[in-house]
């Protein structure tokens, strides 16, 4: 299935949800709609809401607050989004000016904290502690990703290790959330939740690492955000770490500078020595292996529409252009 077949087994819930998000968005604050309404509906590709649908389909859940769950999900996400772009300076997402160059910083930071707080009310609605606690879990450990990677920025001795760490805490446990939920709402048993609480892990790692390739590969249009833009912030992603391994030492040398004084200047210069010493394709394999695991955590599923949508996603994460 290709991403728009994907869409398709659940396009009834999807429109649901987003008329869900729309409903729960309002304020009496005339600031928090106007700033909330832009980035909700600035294009996103609703992937982890997507999630949520589809393993809940996938693991027999039935109409149980997966509407709610998928909304609070994209809540979630998009208040991340909110803080990330104030935190590293951003001015592009999904191809249009961000919150924070648009509103403020002020103002971006706060309605990211009210989108937090009406994740959580309507956790509270829902009545099931077990989804709080995934969820009370997952956000905290977003915030020490966003952490960890603010340590890590423009310090070139950055190891593999601690930037999987990063990518894992700050990107991949709001997939893995996703897909847990799913399993929780259907009722499945301890290893069938594990399974898929793997599967959402896998899924965002796969999806963060080819991010960082399209970083490097992908046009303004494509991404919707500026190419270098993690270079220009001092950000040692994989194919900068990558580079700095197998690179000779000029190389080496090269891109320890660029990470440590940031900017655009060194954009093209490391782009070719990313290029020469394999370093896209290398994080290419790397999130290829990561899909591959996320594939193989579906065994515990019945076959079903739902479960090769799930399969098929975890291919779109590594072939996409966007």
């Amino acid at each position: 299935m290709d991403l728009d077949q994907i869409r398709a087994l659940v396009a009834d819930d999807m429109n649901a949800v987003n008329d869900r998000i729309r409903e729960r968005l309002r304020s009496s604050v005339v600031l928090i709609n106007q700033l909330g309404h832009y980035i909700i509906n600035s294009g996103g590709k609703r992937l982890r809401p997507l999630l949520v649908l589809l393993s809940a389909r996938a693991c027999g859940a039935g109409d149980r607050h997966h509407i709610d769950l998928a909304a609070i999900i994209e809540f979630i996400h998009t208040a991340t989004l909110l803080h990330d772009d104030v935190v590293d300076a951003s001015e592009l997402r999904r191809g249009r000016e961000t919150a924070n160059a648009l509103f403020g910083n002020e103002a971006s930071v706060l309605v990211g904290d009210f989108l937090y707080s009406r994740s959580f009310e309507m956790m509270v609605e829902i009545g099931s502690m077990r989804v709080m606690e995934i969820l009370a879990h997952t956000t905290n450990t977003i915030a020490e990703g966003e952490v960890l990677q603010l340590l890590n920025c423009h310090d070139a001795d950055t190891p593999e290790e601690r930037y999987m760490e990063v990518i894992q805490s700050k990107t991949a446990k709001l997939f893995e959330a996703a897909a847990r939920i799913g399993a929780v709402l259907g009722g499945q048993p301890e290893p069938v939740e594990q399974a898929m609480a793997a599967y959402g892990m896998h899924l965002g790692t796969a999806f963060q690492l080819i991010d960082d390739v399209l970083d490097y590969g992908a046009s303004a249009e494509e991404m919707g955000k500026n190419m270098g833009d993690d270079l220009a912030e001092g950000k040692p992603t994989l194919p900068l770490i990558h580079a700095m391994r197998v690179g000779d030492a000029n190389q080496a040398g090269l891109i320890r500078e660029a990470i440590e004084q940031g900017g655009r200047d060194y954009a093209d210069r490391v782009l070719g020595i990313i290029q020469a010493t394999g370093s896209l394709d290398y994080t290419r394999a790397v999130a290829a292996a990561e899909a591959d695991r996320a594939a193989a955590s579906l065994a515990v599923l019945p076959d079903s529409p739902e479960r090769q949508a799930l399969e098929s996603l975890a291919r779109f994460s590594v072939t996409r252009g966007f």
